[in-house]
């Protein structure tokens, strides 16, 4: 494998692109005995570093170019290159080693721990041992998994989306450019997806990777994507370009009908959390504060609950004011926190929040430490400034 592809692949903790540009040209996929190609003449790039979601019905050829880039699926004709190399001329084992490949329901060994599945593919690289388990240990950290409490476990006994993140690190631990996606998160629930996809963004501030990104869900698509492929039949580019233009002007009626109603509260998904003020005035408290501690900021702030952080200042529990008059100490007090959303959030997801809390939602940085509390009035506010700057348009 060339170096463009095997040096370019740098973890971008210094914020540099660690992704690097993919081109399809004229690429098509036909199988024997049909009488239409399942992908025909596709043309397009995807930029490194940069999140590309191919969105379309079931049936349109999305996950067939998608794994024609890491030759899971072969072309028929047409080129693909990788930073600059022609993927049809690697072999396609060393090729895969150097792209990463998520998919729905994880797709993990039963019968390895978690540190085995992570391991994998450094492994097959001839990492040695202290590098690969080094490695384990940071990419557990990296998505939001305590190495001590996951490192030993089995699949089974994991969430569904503590599954998908071990999916992702798996996908992510030989330090691939491309990462390429599969509907990863359309087997959790709702609320589940949310998380993961915002854990996926907050990944991407971090590493910079070329991610290729199949979905059917136009709203995922805005979410994540810095790019959307709107795909027709045979995986027909009906329109390439960013969220906020294809919202704005979608090409066709067919792109419309993705986009579908309300089209202007559809821009709350492309307005991000860590982009409005937050509130700074929630009392906080650590889980060894003393009770009297507890109480006194309280009082100061004349505020009814406390909202209790962990040693790594993750927001875990919320405790009322009246709880501390008996008590002793702050262990097992409180009411644990049902929802919070990230810097990366958008301010539809933060707005579900609010409404199932009926309130203000606390928001987590990038690794889940408290930044301060969202209020439904910053998210009204946008709304209202949204829906003025549509009228006038």
């Amino acid at each position: 494998m060339s170096e463009t592809i095997a040096t370019a692949s740098a973890t971008a903790a210094d914020g540099a692109v660690s992704g690097v540009e993919i081109q399809l040209e004229h690429v098509t996929k036909r199988y024997p005995g049909t009488r239409q190609p399942a992908v025909e003449d596709v043309t397009m790039t995807i930029p490194a570093g940069k999140i590309v979601i191919l969105v379309g019905p079931s049936g349109c050829g999305k996950t067939t170019t998608m794994r024609m880039i890491n030759r899971l699926i072969e072309p028929t004709s047409g080129k693909i290159t990788i930073g600059g190399e022609d993927a049809l001329k690697i072999d396609p084992d060393r090729l895969r080693r150097k792209v990463g490949y998520a998919i729905q329901q994880a797709g993990l060994f039963p019968h390895f721990t978690v540190a085995q599945n992570i391991a994998v593919v450094p492994g097959l690289l001839g990492w040695n041992k202290k590098k690969v388990a080094a490695r384990v240990e940071e990419m557990l950290d990296l998505v939001g998994l305590d190495p001590e409490q996951f490192h030993d476990r089995y699949p089974r006994q994991l969430s569904g989306g503590q599954q998908q993140r071990v999916g992702v690190a798996r996908a992510l631990a030989a330090d691939p450019p491309v990462l390429l996606m599969d509907e990863p998160f359309g087997a959790v629930d709702p609320i589940t997806r949310g998380n993961l996809q915002d854990e996926l963004l907050r990944l991407q501030s971090e590493l910079h990777k070329t991610i290729v990104f199949v979905t059917h869900d136009f709203d995922e698509a805005v979410k994540l994507g810095d790019k959307i492929a709107v795909l027709g039949p045979q995986s027909s580019i009906l329109q390439y370009d960013t969220p906020d233009a294809i919202l704005a002007n979608p090409a066709d009626d067919t792109v419309a009908g993705f986009v579908g109603a309300g089209a202007s509260l559809k821009q709350l998904t492309l307005q991000r959390v860590r982009d409005v003020e937050l509130s700074q005035k929630t009392v906080t408290a650590s889980a060894d504060d003393t009770v009297e501690a507890v109480r006194q900021k309280l009082a100061e702030r004349k505020a009814n609950y406390a909202l209790i952080l962990d040693a790594r200042r993750r927001p875990v529990r919320w405790v009322h004011a009246r709880e501390l008059r008996s008590a002793s100490s702050l262990a097992g007090l409180g009411k644990p926190l049902t929802d919070s959303v990230s810097l990366q959030s958008t301010l539809q997801d933060a707005l579900e929040a609010m409404l199932v809390e009926g309130g203000g939602v606390p928001v987590t940085g990038q690794r889940g430490e408290f930044a301060g509390m969202i209020e439904m009035d910053t998210v009204m506010a946008t709304i209202q400034r949204l829906r003025e700057e549509h009228t006038e348009s």
